[in-house]
């Protein structure tokens, strides 16, 4: 195990290090690693750290999404408005549609599985799409229009969306019965998902101001608390559903708004932590892509891929119509929500393991959508915001 750790951290900030310097985003370079490292080529991770990928994915996810919690002004967000709620949900649901429209054409798929697929491609990646759009807010880039935290409320939610959608139609497909109530999950898991994370937040103030201790320890708690979030998400999904990723963020803006002194020292302290947290995170999802099934897949598949990406970004336009946004801010917006990258690895083969007729369509779609988005979308972002956005 300890020599995957350190093949991972050394040729994943070497290749990252490589394509930063070819004015490249590094996580290319560190997913290109896991590629390489994968039991699919040179197999040199150990079977231990595979067996908890998930795992060390969710934690990288809990620290990027804390960080931006504690970046995240909740007045910008109101002054946002509408199109911070519609990003949230109409991208994807135009992607999904654009899937059911183009699938049974270039796939071959009947509509239920075309909507199964679609629910797996959808989802947005936050480990992409975060850390960049609290680099904007840090440079001042997009700040009139609260352009980055439009994209950061969108990317945050859009996963919660998309994947009670695939829950749901795998288990029609599955099972034949596709239940109302599980449509009413999203909101549900939506709502109490911000509620716990404020109600913890403002109880964590509390005890923050009124105990002394070094940040470092506060740090901990913060990580524990995160992770106890999820594990509620996961005991308590039968009964009442709860967003866990959302509750973590909304604790990291509820400090934020109650205690901003201690919000800074905080997410400065997280910037150090996504230092490491980043390579293992795309490292990972790397290490999950075979790439036979990409190369597998022909030139159908990669169109579909694209076609399904058009419409998601038709999606994005149409979330932002009538808005004070620009021209360029509205393409920038269309093309920093393209990225795929988490999601799809986390549950690209579920439907295959499952044993369902589509289920290697669905993890090839899912395999080069990551090949396809990850870097399109990272590439436009790093390349693009300084001519796109204003800068205040």
């Amino acid at each position: 195990m300890l020599t995957s750790i350190a093949l991972i951290l050394l040729l994943g900030l070497l290749l990252g290090s490589l394509f930063t310097k070819a004015r490249l985003p590094g996580l290319l370079g560190m997913i290109l690693t896991g590629i390489v490292l994968s039991p699919h080529a040179l197999n040199l991770i150990d079977s231990s750290i595979l067996n908890i990928s998930a795992d060390l994915r969710q934690i990288a996810l809990i620290i990027i999404l804390t960080r931006a919690g504690l970046s995240l002004n909740i007045s910008d967000l109101k002054q946002a408005g509408r199109p911070a709620v519609l990003m949230c949900f109409v991208p994807a649901c135009a992607e999904i549609i654009g899937t059911l429209i183009l699938a049974p054409v270039l796939l071959d798929v009947t509509i239920l599985e075309a909507a199964i697929i679609g629910s797996v491609i959808a989802a947005v990646s936050p480990a992409v799409i975060v850390p960049r759009m609290i680099e904007l807010m840090e440079k001042g880039y997009g700040r009139k229009h609260s352009i980055p935290q439009i994209i950061l409320a969108g990317a945050s939610v859009d996963d919660v969306f998309v994947i009670v959608l695939f829950t749901s139609f795998t288990a029609l497909a599955d099972t034949g019965v596709l239940s109302a109530g599980s449509f009413l999950k999203i909101p549900v898991s939506i709502l109490m998902g911000i509620v716990t994370g404020a109600v913890v937040g403002a109880l964590l103030v509390i005890f923050f101001k009124k105990f002394h201790m070094r940040d470092s320890v506060k740090i901990l708690i913060l990580l524990s608390l995160s992770f106890l979030s999820l594990e509620l998400q996961n005991r308590l999904e039968e009964i009442i559903p709860i967003s866990g990723l959302l509750a973590v963020m909304s604790l990291g803006i509820t400090i934020k708004q109650k205690y901003c002194t201690l919000a800074v020292r905080l997410s400065n302290k997280y910037n150090k932590l996504w230092v490491a947290a980043e390579i293992f995170l795309f490292v990972l999802v790397g290490a999950t892509v075979d790439l036979k099934y990409a190369a597998a897949a022909g030139i159908k598949t990669a169109l579909f891929i694209l076609g399904a990406l058009f419409f998601r970004m038709l999606g994005v336009a149409l979330s932002l119509t009538k808005t004070k946004l620009t021209r360029k801010e509205k393409v920038f917006c269309m093309l920093a929500y393209t990225p795929k990258a988490t999601v799809q690895a986390a549950i690209g083969a579920i439907p295959l393991t499952m044993g369902l007729s589509c289920g290697q369509t669905v993890l090839t779609a899912a395999v080069l959508s990551i090949l396809i988005t990850a870097p399109f979308g990272a590439i436009c972002i790093d390349a693009m915001y300084q001519k796109l956005l204003s800068r205040t």
